[in-house]
């Protein structure tokens, strides 16, 4: 897996139109529906995977700007080598902006919460989760967060066309794990 960063979200109970009920909440990459803690492309502090290299990073920009740090949740995210095209189904190796700083610091304290699929067709920041975003939940199997449980059912369901129609691609897997931190966002 790649360490792609971290990110603080304000993780929402499953909406009623989500007809998935074993889902309680949505942990999503994308913030269509679990919002990240602000608009923070406009700070320019990310890193090349457009997340931020440590949570300290994000206490600082939400102190710096005036943000709550009430009902945040912050999350590290890492993601299988490769990304899944789905017009020629075939996997590519991705690779950072090379033109942005990016120096993930270890995760030290987390709990691994499932495998969301990401679409990037722009090859930059994360946009749709399908899973969530395209109701995708209800032909797979997902855990309470609105995840695959694993990488290799995550893996299999990108193969096997399930999510060729979601979104334009390619999809990143990406699994997310919450951080347990102090009120400063510091394992």
């Amino acid at each position: 897996m790649i360490a792609l960063g971290y990110m603080a979200k304000r993780v929402v109970e499953r909406p009623d139109w989500l007809d998935v009920p074993s889902v309680r909440d949505v942990y999503a990459v994308s913030d269509c529906i679990s919002p990240d803690f602000a608009d923070y492309i406009t700070f320019w502090t990310h890193n090349g995977f457009w997340f931020f290299d440590s949570p300290s990073q994000i206490t600082r920009l939400c102190t710096l700007h005036g943000i709550s740090l009430d009902n945040l949740t912050f999350v590290y995210y890492e993601a299988h080598p490769q990304q899944f095209d789905n017009d020629d189904h075939t996997w590519r190796d991705f690779e950072p902006d090379p033109d942005i700083k990016t120096n993930v610091s270890s995760v030290t304290a987390s709990t691994l919460l499932g495998y969301d699929i990401v679409c990037y067709s722009m090859q930059n920041a994360p946009e749709c989760s399908p899973l969530s975003c395209n109701h995708v939940a209800t032909d797979v199997q997902v855990n309470s967060h609105c995840l695959i449980d694993s990488l290799a059912y995550a893996v299999q369901c990108l193969e096997t066309g399930v999510f060729d129609n979601a979104e334009p691609g390619p999809m990143r897997i990406v699994a997310i794990h919450s951080l347990r931190t102090g009120a400063d966002g510091e394992q």
